[in-house]
């Protein structure tokens, strides 16, 4: 891996594993019931403050987007390989995430399937998804920018179990209490 890796637009490039990314999950939003949707992007309770250090860390996200896209990935290299295994986990796992969320009830918290190791599965197998492109074009670089956006999505988080909390009270404390913020720890 280098810090800093060739930036051109190309073919071959960080393109291909986030198109295929977004087309399914483009294609799952779509079929997805409406209410379902709407309760995914809902940030209703959140505060000015949560709302704009979302938005700064969007900002962290589209720049490393723009990377992803004009890097070439590794095609003759163990780096390839790698990388292409973190994304096919971190993938199937946002799809399965997704899935729990969809069969949930709108009127209680998402306890089932990945939501029973993890209080947000959602965001740690996109952030795997994302770390295996990361590897598979080989940039430190892009690493480095992938660490700070996940220090917004952190932030991103604690409002949105603020939230629960405040909608769905007790089941949500208790389901806090047994399940890791994080994958088997935290």
């Amino acid at each position: 891996m280098q810090f800093i890796t060739e930036f051109k637009i190309g073919l071959w490039n960080g393109w291909i594993p986030l198109c295929l990314f977004y087309l399914i999950f483009g294609i799952l939003l779509k079929v997805f019931p409406k209410d379902v949707v709407k309760r995914l992007y809902d940030r209703s309770g959140w505060s000015k403050k949560q709302i704009a250090l979302t938005i700064i860390g969007k900002l962290f996200g589209f720049a490393c987007l723009i990377f992803i896209i004009c890097t070439p990935l590794k095609i003759d290299s163990i780096f390839l390989i790698i990388g292409t295994i973190f994304y096919t986990l971190g993938f199937v796992g946002f799809i399965v995430a997704l899935f729990n969320y969809k069969n949930t009830s709108t009127d209680q918290p998402v306890t089932k399937g990945l939501y029973r190791i993890s209080r947000h599965p959602q965001i740690i197998t996109l952030l795997i998804l994302f770390l295996g492109v990361c590897i598979a074009i080989g940039s430190w670089f892009i690493l480095l920018i992938i660490l700070i956006f996940s220090s917004f999505i952190h932030l991103r988080i604690m409002a949105e179990e603020k939230t629960c909390l405040e909608q769905y009270g007790d089941s949500y404390q208790e389901y806090m209490e047994k399940v890791p913020r994080y994958f088997l720890f935290f």
